[in-house]
This record gives C-alpha cells, sequence and structure tokens, in this order.
C-alpha cells in the first residue's frame, strides 16, 4: 500500500494508505474491501529519527494545509474539511466496523494538479474520509 495523506485535525491525526497495484486489480474504491486504509491516531505522535546513513529523501511530495473558507490564498485549494461529502456518484458512507454505525465525513481530497504528486482517483475523482470518533476508527474510499 501506498502512502497518500498525513491530516493533522482537532480530533486526532489521519494516515491514508492506498492499494498501488500494478495492474490496479484491486477494488481501490470500497472503502472496506481492504485495498484502502485509513488510521486515526492520536495526537502524542512524534517524528521518527532520521538515519545516519542510507538514502533519507522522499521524491516529489505536495503538502496539505488547512486554508480557512473565505480568506484569499494563491495556492489551489484541493478539498475540505467537514459538511457533506460532495458524492460524484451514489453516497457510499462506511459504516464502522467496530459499532456498525455510519461513520462521520471528515474531510475531502482532489486529485491534484501536479502529476508527480497528483493522487490517482480515477482522473478528476474525490477522496472521502470517514471517522468514528467513539470507536476511535477511520476509513477512506474514493470516487471518479
Amino acid at each position: 500500500m501506498q502512502f497518500l495523506a498525513h491530516l493533522p485535525l482537532d480530533i486526532g491525526v489521519f494516515a491514508v494508505f492506498v492499494c498501488q497495484n500494478d495492474p490496479g486489480l484491486c477494488d481501490d474504491r470500497d472503502a472496506t474491501a481492504g485495498a484502502n486504509r485509513a488510521f486515526l491516531l492520536n495526537d502524542d505522535l512524534s517524528p521518527a529519527a532520521v538515519p545516519a546513513e542510507g538514502t533519507t529523501r522522499l521524491g516529489a511530495v505536495a503538502a496539505l494545509r488547512v486554508h480557512p473558507a473565505g480568506t484569499p490564498t494563491e495556492a489551489p485549494v484541493l478539498g475540505r474539511l467537514g459538511g457533506e461529502p460532495d458524492w460524484i456518484q451514489d453516497d457510499e458512507t462506511p459504516d464502522c466496523p467496530s459499532c456498525a454505525d455510519r461513520m462521520a465525513f471528515t474531510a475531502e481530497l482532489e486529485e491534484g494538479y501536479e502529476f508527480a504528486t497528483k493522487a490517482n482517483f480515477g482522473g478528476g475523482g474525490r477522496g472521502c474520509i470517514f471517522s468514528c470518533q467513539p470507536c476511535g476508527e477511520a476509513a477512506f474510499l474514493w470516487q471518479c
């Protein structure tokens, strides 16, 4: 699985991973099929120590930043926090795997503009992060 996003929010830190099988035979649009995985972590995380030897640089990366609505920006806004999902197809809100309640919409991510750093959501798609705070569960799916 490939790391997709690290999103620190008031309720914790979300870490999102997606299947990058080549060819793409995994069911990576489904929040519960196992090809996506999101974690809701507590916010007392600390960065890992940088190794003294070996390759330590990342390839191309993009940075997600929280940007308040209604304020000017020069950078493109590639998603949103809270509210309701902007479904491209039918509503696919997942149920919590622990308590079976409908999960809360947390964030929406768009693909991006730079080839080297954009997510692959099927060309023009959107990814959605969901959470169940009482259970500490998170889920991710995308639609195009």
